[in-house]
């Protein structure tokens, strides 16, 4: 447990909203917030796990609230928003997505919308309901949590990437909105990172991928998230691209 006191952690005030919270990147990047300060909202659509990831932050001496949502679903969305009043989050964290991956001839169109459903319309859901609390904050954030494959091209990669490359579009032209508004707005790229989300493909024995041991932890991508938020509020860091070194 953290002996360290509350009102010396950097994120102490703040509250945060992580989305994709319950594994992976996401519960590395709660508990990261969670560690330096912050009340984490965390949210993802299976509570017995959201409840172990806040379990975890309460017991650095911090605060968590979980909330089970699904992001595609426009109403539950509203409610959730509609659900913040004085603690709205000043911090978001759009983590969750989808990764199917499969040739675009053997992508069916449903998948292809699901897929930009859940990585593109579901943030952009949530920082549009979200924005008019955003901006009444003296200083704010907006963090994406993007991929190599929003700037680089694989095969059998079209779904997502096509909602990546789209994620950061939203990313930038937010970026330029915002400029001068007290929110910032950070994309993070990571490469390959070492998640449940490769579970499905096997990566050890699949050819073509990253052994999961060459992979980024989903700790290091939260390490570049906590450094983001907690630069001086006239510093905004406009993207971080991650690799394996």
């Amino acid at each position: 447990m953290s002996t360290t006191p509350a009102s010396t952690r950097p994120l102490h005030g703040r509250r945060a909203l992580v989305t994709g919270a319950s594994r992976g990147i996401g519960r590395a990047v709660s508990v990261a917030l969670g560690n330096a300060g912050a009340t984490v909202h965390l949210l993802a659509r299976t509570a017995s796990a959201l409840d172990a990831v806040a379990a975890e932050i309460r017991a650095t001496n911090a605060d968590a609230r979980v909330h089970v949502c699904d992001l595609t679903d426009a109403v539950a969305v509203a409610a959730l928003v509609r659900g913040f009043t004085d603690d709205a989050p000043d911090i978001l964290v759009s983590n969750a997505g989808i990764f199917p991956l499969s040739p675009v001839q053997d992508t069916s169109p449903e998948l292809f919308e699901d897929t930009l459903r859940a990585n593109l319309g579901a943030p952009f859901r949530l920082v549009h309901a979200l924005l008019p609390h955003l901006r009444s904050r003296d200083v704010a954030d907006i963090v994406t949590i993007g991929s190599i494959s929003d700037r680089r091209i694989f095969g059998g990669n079209g779904a997502y990437a096509a909602s990546k490359f789209g994620a950061r579009a939203l990313h930038e032209v937010l970026r330029t909105e915002l400029t001068g508004t007290g929110v910032r707005c950070t994309l993070i790229s990571p490469a390959a990172t070492d998640t449940p989300i490769w579970d499905p493909i096997d990566p050890d024995n699949t050819p073509g991928f990253p052994p999961r041991a060459a992979m980024l932890r989903p700790e290091d991508v939260a390490d570049a998230v906590l450094w983001a938020v907690t630069r001086p509020a006239h510093v905004n860091i406009d993207e971080l691209r991650l690799s394996r070194s």
